[in-house]
């Protein structure tokens, strides 16, 4: 008897607390038909990857192929160049730029001259809201070989003769770590600076009257406080290793640099739009690689971060 109220009971609770939160609901909608219309109905063409496509003959293919895409690009030299290349500039680009967001939230939040953080705060956040076009223009006028600021102050300095930094393979990965540092830094400083505030003052004043120094309230207070948010952030980079920014990749690609410039996204633009052949389902198949492979890596960094932290996303 007693189940059989709480069972009556439930769908009308249920549809009470639908009926005071409505407003949350109808705010959900918009999001929701964002996520259902670009990103997962889309995915129903991965079925590409295992259908030979051809022009007006249909959105998903004429007959079924296999695994016949993903064993040629297994053994394209022009695709292990590619995912080579995106290992390579990726693995930098996180070594280098996880780290320094985090030191920069640390050093920002020790600044006891508020205009002055606020100033820092403003100038750093800025280059996140310039367009990657722009920086790359921005870029190639400073390193132009002819009227570069750069090779003007090289040459007038110590004689040195013009060198072409954009067309230059030698160059091209520290310049791309160099301007995401230069662009993303104080933007992704935001969420570290935030969970910093959030750390209890008492654990500092406790720290402090045990006569731990700065250094030590930001080793032993600071640090493992924001650790949950470090790794977290951490998971998520660790899933993008192959989907670098193709808009700036593509922009800073010359046929000099191509040998480190070429990454599995230019790869598979090329292969599809810019291949007299448009081989569409060659590079769906590459696409989907490149997708089950960042799955493998979000899952293995979260299931390490798990057993090592007790912390993850999931």
């Amino acid at each position: 008897m007693t189940k059989e109220i709480r069972k009556s009971k439930g769908p009308s609770a249920r549809r009470r607390y639908i009926n005071n939160y409505w407003q949350l609901y109808a705010m959900m909608a918009l999001p929701l038909a964002h996520f259902l219309l670009f990103k997962y109905l889309p995915m129903f063409g991965n079925i590409l990857a295992f259908r030979r496509f051809r022009p007006l003959t249909g959105p998903y293919g004429v007959s079924w192929v296999g695994f016949r895409y993903f064993e040629m690009f297994l053994n394209d030299a022009g695709f292990l160049r590619a995912f080579s290349n995106t290992l390579i500039l990726s693995v930098s680009n996180l070594v280098i730029n996880f780290p320094i967001p985090i030191i920069f939230a640390i050093l920002l939040n020790e600044l006891r001259n508020l205009r002055f953080k606020r100033l820092v705060q403003t100038v750093s956040y800025m280059p996140r809201f310039i367009s990657t076009v722009v920086v790359i223009s921005i870029l190639t006028e400073l390193l132009s070989p002819s009227s570069g600021l750069l090779n003007r102050m090289l040459q007038q300095s110590f004689g040195l003769d013009p060198v072409y930094y954009m067309n230059d393979a030698a160059y091209f990965r520290p310049l791309y770590v160099l301007t995401d540092m230069w662009q993303y830094t104080g933007w992704s400083a935001i969420i570290y600076l935030a969970a910093i505030t959030n750390i209890n003052a008492e654990l500092f004043e406790a720290a402090r009257i045990d006569g731990a120094s700065r250094w030590q309230q930001i080793r032993f207070v600071t640090l493992p406080t924001i650790m949950p948010t470090v790794m977290v952030m951490f998971i998520l980079k660790v899933g993008h290793l192959l989907s670098l920014g193709f808009e700036k990749v593509l922009l800073m690609y010359t046929p000099a640099n191509s040998p480190v410039s070429d990454i599995i996204d230019t790869y598979v633009y090329r292969m599809g739009f810019q291949s007299s052949a448009n081989q569409y389902s060659y590079a769906t198949a590459i696409g989907l690689f490149s997708g089950l492979i960042g799955l493998i890596l979000v899952a293995s960094s979260n299931y390490l971060s798990r057993r090592a932290t007790g912390e993850s996303i999931y």
